[in-house]
Parts: structure tokens; C-alpha cells; sequence
């Protein structure tokens, strides 16, 4: 019996998914562009272009692509060093990048990183989003950076203290904060209005009516805010940090999306994602973003997961929830100038708090402990450093701890009682555990003639096997008895 629904069924409950899908990802647009000082319009141009094109192609059939938390304080950076002309440009070749990883079918590979490495680089985004969005949470300009914006917040509370319109600001984005926080603890029947949504619109609503002096979200029109980059943009990529910035974007936003994609997975049972695929059609909407001069496009896991869970059993969802971007940056533009802006920053502060493991690095902690410091010394290296080199920095610690974890090597020592010692070397003997084995050969008897057995090696790298050879001629100089390296036959 086939039991596979009706067109029409499936129709109805991918348009009300791409309803609620539009309302979850209408004030995180909006946020993360202000967050990244960009106009607000750039980032409805990315969710628009997040679901027209990346939502047309094939990959992940209901993840939901758009402007991401993620990314706020990499683009920030870029368009302060470089200029908001030139955001297009490191957008465009991002793109152009992942096209070609995925073409060359390098997209499953990025399952391969340390899920350590991605939870500390999730972290450590989500502290420097904190710490900036708390001076846009109180009507001020902070100084842009991570280690800046954490030492400057003491100023920053007594900033606040003592002005009164930083302390109304502050209240209304705390207020969002409280109400997105409390949000899922409300029955049912109001949760299909998204906590976000309801937040920012509860704030809108409470700044018009009190008449509250709070700054608000500038908008200059859609059509204005599109800016293609020309050849003076292009010019720049002669500078290497310019480069580097592209790179930064093209890997991070592959390796979110991807882990996205993989979260998504496990929240339905429909077809499994094909990850070269998705990697092409994130290029793709990438492409077409850095054409539009917008923000850069990634696979977001709070979309996605609103659009499993309101029903969405095709990609249509997420395609309809761009026409409907589409349609309000089109026809209700007006209607972004009445939102505060401290009510989006309290949005990102909050997202940026559901990307700390608060409570997963405990345990991690107690069961995986080299884990933990390779997710600490990621978030960390990013805060004082920048995204790419924190990366990096947390990408080698987590080759160094498996490194170190499968060089496992153990000595068995046997004497014969009759002059001969027989020192079995067991494992993977690699330069890592190279102080552990002298240590121990140090301590057999010069007076005894000694084998030292390597058959049971599974891996004896050169470092290792040069260290061995000097120990044995040095042992062989100061003592009458022969040592003899056994390799094996």
C-alpha cells in the first residue's frame, strides 16, 4: 500500500514551514548585519539569495541557508579593515572557492576536522559576539575587537550608570534576552510564534508606545544597498591579509555548513545530505552574494532545525521562506526603522550564549579531557588572536593530541638471570614518547648484556629509531657488555 502523502498534504505543510522559517530568520537577518555594521538590507539580500538559490540546489533537501551569527565578527573585521566595497569581493572568491572544493569532491573531508576544533571555534565566535553586542545592547560603539571589547567593558558599565539612555537601551535588549530565554517554557500554543520574533516585536512595539530614546535600525532601501564590486575592489587582493580574510571565509563557512548539514540530518528521516553537493550550491549562493555586495552565506542549524520541526518535507520550504524575504524587503522595508537596535543585539547575545558549551565542556571534561583543551585553546586562541589563526592554532593542537594518543608505547624488561636483559619495545614509538623510552633504557644495567626487541613496534618513525641507535653505541662506549637492536625478521 503506498503510503506516501498527497502532493497537495505535502505542499500545505511545506508552505507553513516556510512561514515559520521566515519569521525565525527575518530578525536574525536584520541582526546579524547591524551586528556585522553593514545596512541592515545586506543581510534580507542574503537570506533572500540563501533560499532562491542555495535553496533551489541539491545537497541537503531542508537545511535553510542565510546570513549567520557565526560570520558577524569575521565580516565585521573585514569591512573595517578593508572597506565595505571590498566585502563583495572576498564574498565573491569564498564562493568561487567552495565551487571548486566541492567539484573536486572535497566536501566530505571536512568531516574529518575535530569536532573539538569546530565546538571551541563555535565557542570562541560566540564569546566575541557577546562582547560586542553588549555595547550595541546599551546604545554605544564598542572598540571592534575581542581582547578591546573585553577590557573595555568595565568602562563600558560605567558608562551606563551614568547616563540614562544607555540605561533604557540596555533594559530593552535585556528584556529581548529575558524573552527569547523564557520563551520555550510557554505552552505550546504560543510557541508557534518564534521566541525571536515575539522578542523583537514585543520591544518594537514597547519603544513606539513609550516613545523610549533608544537608536533604531536605518534602512536605505533594497535596491541602494546592493553594490557590486568593481575593479578597484579586486585590486586589493594584491594585499596578502586580504587573501588570508577569503580563505578564513571560504573554509569557515564550508566547515559550519557541512556540520550543519550534519546536525540536520539526525533531525529527520528523510534523504541524507550529499556533502559535495551542498558544498557547491553554499559556492553558488556565496557567488551570488558577493555579486550583490552582500553578507557571506552559511548553512544556519536554528533555521534548519525551526524548518524540520514545523513540518517541511522538501526543499520548497526553504525556497518559499526566500520569496517571503523577498516580499517584505520589497514591499515593509519602512517597517525595519522602528526596531531597536539594543532588541537585535539582545538577539545575537543570546545566540551567542547557545554557542558556548557551558555544559558540555564539563563533561567533556571528565571523559575526554585532551578533547576539552583542544575546545578551550581554540575559543581562546580566537579571542586574542583572530578566526583564521584561532583555527589554526586549534587545528594543530588536535593533530599534536592524536599524535600523542596513538603513540602509545610500553618497555617489558626480563632478565634471564644469567647476563642477558631482553627490553621488548611494544606499540608506536614516535618522537613524542621518545623522553618515556630513554628514560627507561637509561635505567638498565650496564653490567649485562642487553636485547632490545622492536618486532613489536607497529610504527617506529626516524626520530625514534636514530634516538634508539645513539642510546645503544653510547651504552656500548661505557660499558664492557654489548646492547643489539632486534628488529624484526
Amino acid at each position: 500500500m503506498n503510503t506516501r502523502p498527497a502532493p497537495a498534504l505535502v505542499l500545505r505543510t511545506d508552505l507553513a514551514a516556510s512561514l515559520v522559517v521566515f519569521l525565525v530568520a527575518l530578525p536574525l537577518c536584520v541582526g546579524v548585519a547591524v551586528a556585522s555594521g553593514v545596512p541592515a538590507e545586506l543581510g534580507l539580500i542574503t537570506g533572500i539569495v540563501g533560499g532562491l538559490v542555495a535553496g533551489m540546489l541539491p545537497g541537503s533537501s531542508l537545511q535553510v541557508s542565510g546570513p549567520a551569527a557565526g560570520l558577524t565578527v569575521l565580516v565585521y573585521t573585514a569591512v573595517t579593515e578593508y572597506g565595505l566595497a571590498a566585502l563583495g569581493v572576498v564574498v565573491l572568491l569564498a564562493g568561487l572557492i567552495q565551487l571548486a572544493l566541492g567539484a573536486l569532491r572535497m566536501g566530505r573531508w571536512f568531516r574529518a576536522i575535530s569536532l573539538a576544533v569546530v565546538e571551541g571555534m563555535l565557542a570562541g565566535i560566540g564569546l566575541l559576539l557577546i562582547a560586542g553586542q553588549l555595547y550595541i545592547l546599551a546604545d554605544r560603539k564598542g572598540p571592534g575587537a575581542g581582547v578591546p571589547n573585553i577590557a573595555g567593558l568595565p568602562g563600558l558599565a560605567a558608562e551606563v550608570a551614568r547616563s540614562a539612555t544607555a540605561l533604557t537601551a540596555l533594559a530593552v535588549g535585556a528584556g529581548t534576552i529575558v524573552v527569547m530565554a523564557g520563551w520555550k517554557r510557554l505552552p505550546a500554543r504560543c510557541q508557534l510564534l518564534p521566541g525571536a520574533l515575539a522578542a523583537v516585536g514585543g520591544a518594537t512595539a514597547l519603544t513606539i508606545v513609550l516613545g523610549l530614546p533608544v537608536a533604531r535600525v536605518r534602512v536605505s532601501g533594497l535596491a541602494s544597498a546592493v553594490q557590486p564590486p568593481g575593479s578597484s575592489e579586486f585590486a586589493k587582493l594584491a594585499d596578502t591579509g586580504l587573501l588570508a580574510t577569503v580563505l578564513a571565509f571560504a573554509l569557515i563557512a564550508s566547515a559550519e555548513s557541512l556540520f550543519s548539514a550534519a546536525a540536520v540530518d539526525r533531525l529527520h528521516t528523510g534523504p541524507r545530505t550529499d556533502y559535495d553537493k551542498e558544498l557547491i550550491a553554499q559556492g553558488m549562493g556565496n557567488t551570488v552574494c558577493g555579486l550583490l555586495g552582500a553578507l557571506p552565506m552559511t548553512a544556519v542549524i536554528v533555521r534548519s532545525a525551526a524548518n524540520v520541526q514545523a513540518g517541511a518535507r522538501t526543499k520548497a520550504s526553504r525556497v518559499l521562506h526566500g520569496v517571503w524575504l523577498l516580499l517584505f524587503a520589497a514591499l515593509l522595508p519602512g517597517a525595519l526603522t522602528y526596531v531597536p537596535t539594543a532588541a537585535l543585539a539582545g538577539v545575537l547575545v543570546h545566540a551567542g550564549f547557545k554557542l558556548l558549551p557551558v555544559k558540555g565542556l564539563l563533561t567533556l571534561w571528565n571523559s575526554h579531557r585532551g578533547e576539552a583543551v583542544v575546545l578551550a585553546a581554540t575559543a581562546l586562541a580566537i579571542l586574542f588572536t583572530n578566526m583564521f589563526e584561532g583555527v589554526l592554532i586549534g587545528l594543530l593542537l588536535a593533530v599534536v593530541k592524536a599524535a600523542w594518543e596513538t603513540s602509545h608505547v610500553h618497555i617489558e624488561v626480563t632478565d634471564d638471570g644469567e647476563g642477558l636483559v631482553s627490553a621488548h619495545v611494544i606499540g608506536n614509538a614516535t618522537f613524542l614518547r621518545l623522553p618515556r623510552i630513554l628514560e627507561t633504557l637509561e635505567k638498565l644495567p650496564k653490567d649485562r648484556a642487553v636485547h632490545l626487541h622492536l618486532a613489536g613496534l607497529r610504527h617506529l618513525d626516524h626520530a625514534c629509531l636514530s634516538a634508539l641507535q645513539n642510546w645503544a653505541d653510547e651504552h656500548n662506549r661505557a660499558s664492557s657488555e654489548e646492547v643489539r637492536l632486534v628488529h624484526p625478521a
